[in-house]
Order: structure tokens, then sequence, then C-alpha cells
């Protein structure tokens, strides 16, 4: 996604572009976590949107930026995941059944999903990485993640993330 770049000279929040959807596109509550590394650096940005209605969380979305401890698990179960079940106080154990590469068209960009399946069938997980080495996890609690999602994914402000 040739758009996005780092950003330099941001004294607080992440020093690279979130890409997520927009929350006032969002029909329901939205939450966003900075995942901070000992040294005060933003390992990772949360996006978390809630259904109206107590229903619980329906999507997480992660971007990772390389180095971040939690990028790679061992267990190779992507850490939106874990957060979309805690999120949903869901503590039966996942595991990885599958995953596959799948091109996905943006404009005149071609995108590589990458579509993780899990043991907990109602969840669906799709990642990718981004032209500034930011890895983008998409979690999503009992709907499917189709081609028009990543449509509506762009950087949200920098002011979104600065800690006060």
């Amino acid at each position: 996604m040739p758009f996005l770049r780092r950003r330099s000279g941001t004294p607080a929040g992440p020093d690279f572009d979130v890409l997520a959807m927009d929350p006032g596109d969002w029909p329901g509550h939205f939450g966003a976590a900075i995942l901070a590394g000992a040294d005060g650096t933003c390992q990772g940005i949360f996006l978390r949107y809630d259904l109206f209605g107590g229903r619980g969380p329906a999507m997480l979305i992660g971007n990772l930026p390389e180095g971040s401890p939690v990028r790679e698990p061992e267990d190779g179960v992507p850490f939106e995941v874990r957060q979309l079940l805690a999120a949903l106080e869901n503590d039966e154990p996942v595991t990885v059944v599958s995953s596959e590469d799948f091109p996905v068209m943006l404009g005149d960009d071609l995108l590589i999903v990458k579509k993780v399946k899990v043991s907990e069938e109602r969840i669906t997980c799709a990642q990718f990485g981004r032209s500034d080495g930011v890895q983008v996890t998409i979690a999503t609690w009992d709907r499917p993640i189709s081609d028009d999602l990543y449509q509506l994914l762009k950087p949200l402000p920098a002011d979104m993330f600065q800690q006060g």
C-alpha cells in the first residue's frame, strides 16, 4: 500500500500510520489500546469494534510494527485472536488449523492476504503486511471478512493515539 509511510517526530503514540476502519463508519462502540514496550516505544495498536446493545466485540484490528514481541507467537495463534477471545470471556483453547494466501485487488494495488483458520469456528482471521513493515491482523467474531472490508481500511489521524 504505497500511501502508507512512517511518521517522524511524533512525541507520543505510534511512529507509524495505524490502518483501520474509520470509527465513524462503525455502528457501535470503538476502543483503542497501545501496546507499549519497556522502553516506551509503541509495539502495536489494537482497535476494538463492539456492537451496540452490549452484544460484545465483533472485530479487532491490530497494527504491529517490525520487532513487536507479539507479532510471531510461538503457537502461531495471532495475538488479536487471543485478545478477541479474552474480550468475549471465552477461555477455550484455540489452535491454528490452516492458513492460505489470497490475492485481493485494492484499486491498482495487489494485496496478498493470509487467511488464518483457527479451531474456534466462529472466529475469522486475516493478516497482511504493509509497505512500511507493519503487519495488520483482522479478527472477527461470528462474521466473515469480505474483500470489501479491505477497501474500508485507511490510516487514522495520529492525534487519536496521543497520550495526554
